[in-house]
């Protein structure tokens, strides 16, 4: 059974991008085992605190490379994405070992799927920068990417709400997923 392991690029414990993935969680049912990247105890980037990896960033890239693929599901912050979710990438994507400088990161290779729930826009900022960035790093991104627009009102109730379309490309993506870590 494949594992798909979920980031939130988000540290908010209710927002509309963690109600999205819960969402995927259950379109996936028994089909794959799912777990949620806890990255909270990541520490700020640092060539100085590089080499050897604070414990926090040893146990993330283990998950990583255990994982048969990743599903990021990210809000949009200024048409990009999250700064915390920039510095696991970050830190994601450093070599393993100093030398040589060109050794693999746990990012090259790694299967990934890209979601957003944002205002309008859908997300389209934060996923447009993450497939730069992690096509930068060598990762396989899923062509197929959802992005959702918040109605108006959920602002206020911090509910998602997803429409029948949205729930439909999302298990769409979800199919597509599974199939592309296969």
């Amino acid at each position: 059974m494949s594992k798909i392991l979920f980031v939130v690029g988000s540290l908010h414990k209710n927002g509309f991008n963690k109600q999205l993935a819960e969402e995927a969680k259950k379109l996936i049912g028994d089909r794959a085992e799912v777990e949620f990247l806890d990255y909270t105890a990541v520490p700020f980037f640092s060539q100085d605190a590089e080499y050897p990896a604070p414990d926090a960033v040893s146990a993330v890239r283990r998950e990583v490379v255990l994982a048969d693929g990743v599903w990021i599901f990210s809000p949009e912050y200024n048409y990009s994405y999250p700064g915390v979710l920039k510095n696991l990438l970050d830190w994601l994507s450093r070599p393993l070992e100093p030398f040589p400088a060109e050794s693999a990161s746990v990012l090259a290779g790694k299967k990934i799927a890209l979601s957003s729930v944002a205002g309008q826009s859908a997300g389209a900022g934060t996923r447009g920068k993450l497939t730069e960035v992690l096509g930068f790093n060598k990762a396989e991104l899923l062509d197929d990417q959802v992005g959702v627009a918040l109605a108006p009102e959920a602002w206020g109730t911090g509910e998602l709400g997803l429409s029948d379309e949205d729930r439909k490309k999302l298990a769409d993506q979800a199919d597509a997923f599974l199939e592309f870590v296969k």
